[in-house]
């Protein structure tokens, strides 16, 4: 039983002795292993609230990304559609530049064919009047030849003349 019930000597030194590892550990010990998890909970919450700021800024930087590729699609947007207006404004220009080119060719032309048309009136009217006068002439040289019918050519002239 000597072994299930410690003399009282031993008792008390070893609460002393307990005592005095215990007054040494608070002192000395028990600070710094404190201060330590002190620390360590210090740095994990920092961490935390670290990672946390960190997520919401990757959220942030997210949002600002997809509003930045929204802006991108609509800015392409218009330059497609910009440069569809501007090709269909080029084509059309070209268009009615042609057009207005080619009526002005063709008025060119009417206003040439017309020239060239009467100049060819023109020349066949004097070559026809060159004509008429060359057989005019020689009808009245043969009508004229003799005397008497010169004085009636004049005298029906005159007549005429007179009336008028």
């Amino acid at each position: 039983m000597q072994l299930l019930t410690p003399a009282l000597g031993l008792l008390i030194w070893t609460l002393v002795a307990f005592l005095i590892v215990f007054f040494i550990l608070k002192k000395y010990a028990w600070p710094a292993i404190v201060g330590g998890l002190q620390k360590r909970e210090n740095s994990i919450a920092e961490s935390l609230a670290t990672a946390e700021k960190m997520k919401m800024e990757m959220m942030q930087m997210k949002n600002e990304n997809e509003a930045l590729l929204a802006k991108a699609r609509e800015e392409r947007g218009l330059m497609l559609k910009e440069a569809r207006e501007t090709k269909d404004k080029i084509i059309n220009e070209a268009r009615d530049q042609a057009k207005t080119e080619a009526n002005k060719i063709i008025t060119e032309a009417q206003v040439a064919i017309n020239a060239q048309k009467m100049a060819a009136l023109t020349e066949v009217k004097n070559q026809v009047g060159k004509l008429v006068i060359e057989v005019s002439e020689k009808v009245l040289r043969r009508e004229l030849s003799n005397k008497d019918a010169q004085e009636t050519l004049i005298k029906g002239m005159v007549d005429e003349i007179k009336l008028n």
